[in-house]
């Protein structure tokens, strides 16, 4: 099940009416993780993360919408580093003991086709396409093979970074939390196996990362599980899992896309901060 969250669009201006709900997407997604012409969105009655998934009377075409993040964390975003050994290869570290966690503000999400803006402070921003898991009960210590019990389901992740701002300090909070940092999107997918997914990151139409859960160091049973010991999880946090190796950087009026298989793809433009 795809769960979106979105505004609808008025008329003819093409301007949302502000008005924020939710609904499953169905139809059709093609291989390039975009929805059929024909797919539409069945409004639910409010965020299911709290209210369940109750469907209600009320449909809209997905021209008709705009999409925003599928969630914005109530709490935190969670981020594990040089989870695939051939980004921490290109990165010129070992792949960590453990996994490596730090935290993005929930201010730093934005959703689909919003515009990531490049901040004054660096000059050398990355992209990072990920597959995020999305929690969906309140949790702690949750054994790894419980881990599937706290899921609310999967979507797409761009760990945006600054990496010469993350080489200066010598840690992650400034790099990784700058607002428009945490794409997130189009959707929820809640059926999912993550276990063997293809994670792939376009810049401008050209192929730049292509890889796959099934590499990564720490699968996410063993995440949940690892980050659970350290902090109590809630509805609606994130955790990223990683990014593959291909990492490079952004410039002004770049279009980046991260296509996750099962899920679908997740696009915004580069700008300056204005």
């Amino acid at each position: 099940m795809r769960i979106v969250r979105f505004t609808p669009l008025s008329g003819d201006t093409n301007q949302t009416e502000g008005e924020i709900s939710y609904g499953v997407l169905t139809g059709e997604v093609d291989q390039f993780g975009q929805p059929a012409e024909d797919a539409v969105i069945v409004a639910l009655a409010g965020d299911p993360l709290y209210v369940g998934l109750k469907l209600v009377e009320k449909e809209y075409a997905v021209g008709d919408v705009r999409l925003l993040a599928p969630i914005i964390p109530r709490s935190k975003v969670i981020g594990i580093g040089k989870n695939y050994a051939k980004h921490a290869a290109e990165m010129g570290g070992e792949v960590p003991a453990e996994p490596l966690m730090f935290l993005k503000p929930n201010t730093s999400v934005i959703g689909p086709n919003d515009v990531i803006r490049l901040p004054r402070q660096s000059e050398e921003v990355h992209y990072e396409g990920e597959l995020a898991v999305v929690i969906g009960r309140i949790c702690r210590d949750v054994p790894a093979e419980k881990a599937k019990d706290v899921i609310h389901g999967y979507t797409v992740a761009n760990d945006v970074t600054a990496r010469d701002l993350q080489r200066r300090d010598g840690q992650f909070t400034r790099a990784k939390g700058f607002d428009t940092f945490c794409p997130l999107g189009p959707w929820i997918e809640t059926e999912l196996d993550a276990s063997n997914v293809q994670v792939q990151t376009y810049l401008n139409g050209d192929l730049v990362q292509d890889g796959n859960t099934s590499d990564l160091v720490f699968d996410i049973p063993t995440l949940v599980a690892h980050v659970s010991s350290v902090m109590t999880l809630l509805p609606g946090d994130v955790i990223l899992t990683g990014t593959p190796d291909g990492v490079g950087p952004l410039s002004a009026d770049d279009e980046v896309e991260i296509v996750v298989s099962g899920i679908g793809a997740l696009t915004n433009k580069v700008a300056p901060r204005a």
